[in-house]
């Protein structure tokens, strides 16, 4: 994977957050994909992150591939005590399922066919550091059990052997589905999700943090103009204007990709927005649904802690239809997809309406139906 950290220019504003470059032997590491936040929702997964750093607890962190969930784990590991062992990530949906128990715990010699020598597995290559489980809802169900094992009793079996191998490991896990609906759907095994899910961080996708998008640009064309020996290149306002009317499908990871191609092919100090080869997502692809725009809004909301937010939300929802309706209940009703009555009684809630009276008899009650509008 590319490198990570970034060595981000001093002097900026103060509200910008950088991740530190961390010194490897003689030389700072320069990695491509760095912590540059400047946007709200990004200083408040900061703020997460920090709090979490020093535990040993387990992590989850969840968000669309190419939002940083690999930098977020890098970030949790030099901040802990465990800063000085390794950190390894490994993917566990690149894994052949035959061979996934062999690379996670490591086989013995003569284990199965090629196996010619003792190989210690990802779990004892990370002893006294981290292990990040990338994709961990890809793994096989059978392969789920024998890593909820290993978290309990913090020890490895290798393929093969019978005696078992103590490691110190903090996991954090990343995925892009959500595994508690997987795990009621029974494609994960809700031990283990509970054994993961100690603590978890949603990483919002780059549409959701339009105040980074500036900053990881001209970053990614800092460092990759380094590495390419084109100094001084720039992006025009035409050029940012582009970048920020992508949906970025991709995230960080397609906007580094696009940084990467204009170093190498813009012809001149000056980038526009017609050196950019920014992708034309299908007419289905990329498109956002309903439920994409509600759970970044509401995702910002829990983040702030907002108070009442379901009350708030459904008061929301009633009084926008009832006056997008002039007042009209029936109409107000279809616009939100549920009956007239649970309308009524919305409003009535809410104080709009006076609330329904006992009824006496169906005629009245029908007749009161009609007359009202």
């Amino acid at each position: 994977m590319q490198d990570l950290y970034a060595l981000v220019p001093r002097g900026g504003p103060d509200r910008v957050l950088t991740l530190d470059p961390q010194p490897r032997g003689n030389r700072q590491a320069v990695r491509a994909n760095a912590m540059v936040l400047s946007d709200p929702a990004s200083a408040a997964i900061r703020a997460d992150l920090d709090r979490l750093a020093p535990s040993e607890a387990s992590l989850v962190l969840i968000g669309e591939t190419g939002t940083g969930k690999e930098v977020a784990a890098r970030y949790i590991h030099d901040r802990s005590g465990r800063k000085d062992g390794p950190f390894l990530a490994v993917n566990c949906g690149a894994f052949v399922e035959s061979l996934v128990e062999a690379e996670l715990f490591g086989y013995e010699k003569g284990a199965f066919t090629n196996a010619l020598k003792t190989q210690p597995g990802w779990f004892e290559a990370a002893d006294g550091g981290t292990l990040l489980l990338d994709e961990v809802g890809d793994l096989p169900l059978q392969l789920q059990v024998k890593l909820l094992r290993v978290l309990q009793e913090r020890e490895v079996v290798r393929v093969g052997g019978r005696v078992p191998v103590p490691v110190d490991v903090r996991v954090i896990a990343a995925t892009h589905v959500d595994l508690a609906a997987a795990v009621a759907a029974g494609r994960f095994r809700q031990d283990l999700y509970f054994r993961l899910n100690v603590a978890s961080i949603d990483i919002p996708p780059l549409r959701a943090r339009p105040a980074d998008l500036r900053l990881l640009s001209e970053h990614f064309l800092a460092v990759y103009g380094d590495r390419l020996q084109r100094r001084g290149l720039a992006l025009t306002e035409s050029a940012h204007r582009a970048l920020a009317a992508h949906p970025w499908p991709g995230n960080i990871r397609e906007l580094e990709n696009v940084m990467h191609n204009a170093v190498l092919l813009a012809p001149g100090p000056a980038i526009g927005a017609g050196d950019l080869r920014l992708a034309k997502p299908a007419a289905d692809a990329g498109a956002r649904t309903l439920e994409d725009e509600l759970g970044d809004v509401v995702r910002r909301w829990l983040e702030r802690g907002e108070a009442a937010l379901f009350d708030r939300a459904t008061r929301l929802l009633v009084m926008t239809a009832f006056e997008m309706s002039d007042a009209n209940q029936v109409r107000a009703a279809e616009r939100l997809g549920i009956s007239r009555n649970a309308m009524r009684t919305h409003l009535a809630n809410l104080g709009i309406i006076a609330g329904r009276a006992p009824r006496r008899g169906a005629g009245r009650s029908a007749a009161g139906e009609r007359d009202e509008g």
